[in-house]
């Protein structure tokens, strides 16, 4: 899989709320399809299939312990989408400082050039 496809299976797997919400509770430890599936008003097969798009992704992954599968967060392709936003901070942070820098002149009253 290419860097770029790696990129686009992450962003499918984060654009859906229910497993944005799965991640952030694999944040606070491991935990088993039925853990996860509790608060939730849906099936454990509903609940496993988002779970294969998180493992599709490389986000998550089960281990063995005993007769239970526990899963786990894996962040590391969240670096890639990181590396991805940065580049458009870095353009939302030229164009603000650029509006400041206007906005600071027309204070001034001196005439934009």
């Amino acid at each position: 899989m290419t860097a770029a496809e790696k990129l686009d299976a992450t962003f499918f797997a984060l654009s859906d709320a229910t497993r944005r919400d799965l991640l952030a509770r694999l944040t606070r430890g491991d935990a088993t399809v039925t853990e996860l599936a509790a608060p939730y008003d849906m099936t454990l097969a509903a609940v496993s299939k988002h779970l294969k798009v998180l493992e599709g992704a490389g986000l998550v992954s089960r281990g063995r312990d005993a007769q239970f599968r526990p899963c786990r967060l894996e962040a590391e392709p969240l670096r890639s989408v990181a590396a991805w936003v940065e580049g458009y901070e870095r353009f939302w942070t030229r164009n603000l400082d650029g509006l400041a820098s206007h906005l600071e002149t027309m204070k001034r009253g001196v005439p934009n050039t």
